[in-house]
Parts: C-alpha cells; structure tokens; sequence
C-alpha cells in the first residue's frame, strides 16, 4: 500500500463527505466523511455508479444534469450549495447539503468528471417541519 500524499491526507480527514465521480459517473475518490455520511466503506463505493447514493426517482434528473454539465463543461449552480435527497446504504432516504465542481486537465482543458462536496442535513427539513404550524392546529 502506497504512503498517502499530503493532498489525500487533507481529503481524507475532511469533516465534509468528498466524493469524485470521472466523467462516466462511475466513483473515483471516496473520503471517510462519505462513508460516514451514506454507510458505504470506499472499498464499496469505488468504482459504482452515482446510482450508488442517488434515490431512483432522481436518478433521471441526476444523468441529465451530469451528462451536460460533463458536455458544456459548465455546472448551473455555479459552486452554489444546493439540498437534495440521498440514499444511504441501509436503504433510508437523507438529505445532504452538496456543492459540486468540474474538475480539468489543465493541459488539454477537457472535463475529467466532477467533484462533491456534501455534509448531512437531514435535520433541517426535519426542523423546518417541526417548527411550521399546522393548519387548523391551534
């Protein structure tokens, strides 16, 4: 096993889950945030398909976003934080705040795939609901 690079080392103990697909969507960079966020060790999620964390009714949505964000080489959230659903390995659904970035060869230009950033924020919707009064309850 080859010693980890400075560069990993900071990815690795990252609080934030770090997750790079290639521009296939299959899963190249798996940091230990990840698997605690969505239960899959790297040695599970390396390799996958996104499918691995998208719920199967995004999933469609998923493919056409980075499908063309991988083909303009431009994302329209523009590094902006975005919630979404999320599938955890135990099969239950969570929400995660992620931000996303294309990643190049600075030699040839040409997108190689994409990056996430995410953290859990299954609480807040839960909050959100907690706090929002119901009608008719009073």
């Amino acid at each position: 096993m080859e010693p980890m690079s400075f560069a990993e080392s900071i990815l690795e103990h990252m609080a934030d889950a770090v997750i790079f697909a290639d521009a296939t969507g299959a899963i190249a960079r798996w940091n230990r945030a990840a698997t605690a966020i969505f239960g899959y060790s790297a040695e599970e999620a390396l390799g996958q398909t996104l499918d691995l964390i998208v719920p199967e009714h995004l999933r469609a949505a998923h493919w056409r976003g980075f499908d063309g964000a991988i083909t303009r080489g431009a994302l329209k959230l523009q590094g902006r934080p975005t919630v979404t659903r999320a599938t955890h390995r135990s099969g239950s659904k969570i929400y995660v705040e992620m931000t996303f970035a294309l990643v190049s060869t600075p030699s040839e230009g040409a997108t190689r795939g994409a990056v996430a950033v995410a953290r859990d924020a299954t609480a807040q919707p839960e909050q959100q609901r907690a706090s929002t009064p119901r009608q008719g309850a009073e």
